[in-house]
């Protein structure tokens, strides 16, 4: 059976004579549950930190110019400047897997917001270029953290038939904060723009005093009394947990047994498809451009010919809708479907973009609209799959006694390859313009096709179901 075909079959069949199969007989775990309010809004409190995300993600754009007036700096300084977020994400990166599994999610979330607030006050209060960047590495140490926590935490508490489009949230809300940051600074200057990025962070911190932690992180812990009293008010005062609950005990109680715990241990051959599916994923997110073209989108619309504040409101209005529109794809058609459409999409939008700058010497005014499109459709594109997709994935193939590590490693590529795109952007467009684009389409070709052959299809299933399935532990 070939490559692709497999990644198309569902990951588990069943086996109702396993031991470790568990069904109850009305339906047991494979009943769908509804969304209860307080599922919604402890969705919406964890992915706060995502919109805090997005805006600093955003943020390089519109106050690049400013910062580079106001501080006197270089390209090459403010390159160092944008790239530290992926040095922070590095940093971060090494550290999330260990940290939520420690602290807990809702802990970790605490910290990341004091991460996200002291970054800002940096940046906003700077006279030097060093404090600027050190506001943002900090900034980059949250959203690594935030990459990991967010995705796991809402993962873990909602049900397998809710998963998909409740996680969207995740990349939603960085779209939005992206979004919002792109608005905002065509109108205010950079340290306004910084000062008001640490509201949401002050709003979390105290909505998340009514949040849970995560039930699996308290089962893992031992904590089984509250495990099931929060498990209960996820899914509703006169719903039947007792299905749920065991098969979540059950498989927990069977994966401590294998107490792989450190980084090293995911290297073995039980764990080879979801690391390479994986690492995979986490490049392509960033190989395919996005840092260039989110961090350094002034610098781009000027050599378009692009004036920035339609190009901003355009972007940030097409953000917010496919953002939107993802959340109530996903599933619809599913994980892999909308990742290969998503490829494809990137693909076209950086052909596009590569061609108009190859025409600017013309000077015609369609040109420049023809790179608006470009990027628009780049964009569009990405939030409908590649943007979250990946996260959700990751979070949900690899069992909990290596979710730690493989977070842990999967933050580190992201980071890293953030870095490299981020660093590198400004000095490809010196060496060819055109040229830079058609990597990033060539990068997403190659998504493409790697989506094809082995990313599997996880809509529908619970997360025990998975990772039993991709890593084979149970059979």
């Amino acid at each position: 059976m070939g490559e692709s075909e497999q990644a198309r079959r569902p990951l588990l069949v069943a086996n109702q004579e396993d031991p470790h199969y568990h069904q109850s007989s009305n339906g047991g775990v494979d009943r769908n549950s509804s969304a209860t309010g307080f599922l919604v809004f402890s969705t919406i409190v964890a992915a706060t930190c995502s919109f805090t995300s997005g805006y600093c993600i955003g943020y390089s754009s519109p106050a690049e110019y400013g910062v580079l007036a106001d501080l006197s700096l270089s390209l090459a300084e403010y390159s160092v400047f944008g790239s530290m977020l992926a040095v922070g994400g590095i940093v971060g990166a090494l550290m999330s897997g260990k940290t939520a599994d420690y602290f807990g999610h809702r802990t970790t979330m605490w910290i990341i917001n004091v991460f996200f607030i002291l970054g800002w006050l940096a940046i906003a209060f700077t006279k030097v270029s060093w404090l600027l960047d050190l506001g943002r590495l900090l900034q980059g140490i949250g959203i690594a953290l935030t990459s990991y926590v967010g995705n796991i935490f809402i993962a873990e508490i909602t049900p397998k038939n809710l998963r998909g489009g409740l996680m969207t949230f995740n990349p939603w809300m960085t779209g939005s904060g992206v979004a919002i940051v792109y608005l905002i600074g065509s109108v205010v200057k950079w340290r306004g723009l910084a000062l008001i990025g640490s509201i949401p962070c002050l709003l979390q911190i105290l909505c998340l005093f009514f949040i849970p932690e995560s039930p699996r992180w308290l089962v893992k812990n031992g904590r089984e009394k509250e495990f099931e009293g929060v498990l209960q008010r996820l899914r509703g005062k006169k719903a039947d947990i007792s299905p749920e609950a065991a098969e979540i005990k059950e498989y927990a109680e069977f994966i401590q047994l294998l107490s792989e715990n450190k980084i090293l241990d995911l290297f073995q051959k039980k764990y080879a498809r979801p690391i390479i599916v994986a690492v995979g994923l986490m490049a392509l997110t960033q190989f395919s451009g996005l840092p260039g073209y989110t961090f350094y989108m002034t610098n781009l619309f000027v050599l378009a010919g692009v004036s920035s504040k339609p190009g901003y409101v355009t972007l940030a209005i097409v953000k917010i809708l496919s953002t939107t529109m993802a959340i109530f794809l996903i599933d619809k058609f599913g994980r892999r479907t909308l990742l290969m459409v998503s490829a494809a999409g990137t693909c076209l939008g950086s052909l596009l973009t590569g061609f108009s700058l190859s025409l600017q010497q013309d000077h015609h005014y369609w040109i420049s609209s023809l790179a608006l499109m470009g990027v628009s459709v780049y964009f569009i594109s990405f939030n409908l799959g590649i943007s979250g997709i990946p996260w959700i994935i990751v979070s949900e193939i690899f069992p909990v006694n290596v979710k730690g590590s493989a977070g842990s490693l999967c933050n580190l590529i992201y980071w890293f390859s953030s870095w490299v795109v981020s660093y590198t952007f400004n000095f490809l467009l010196e060496w060819s313009s055109t040229g830079t684009f058609i990597i990033f389409a060539g990068v997403s070709v190659f998504g493409f096709l790697f989506t094809v052959m082995l990313v599997p299809e996880t809509k529908g299933r619970s997360l025990e179901e998975i990772q039993a399935s991709v890593t084979n532990v149970l059979h």
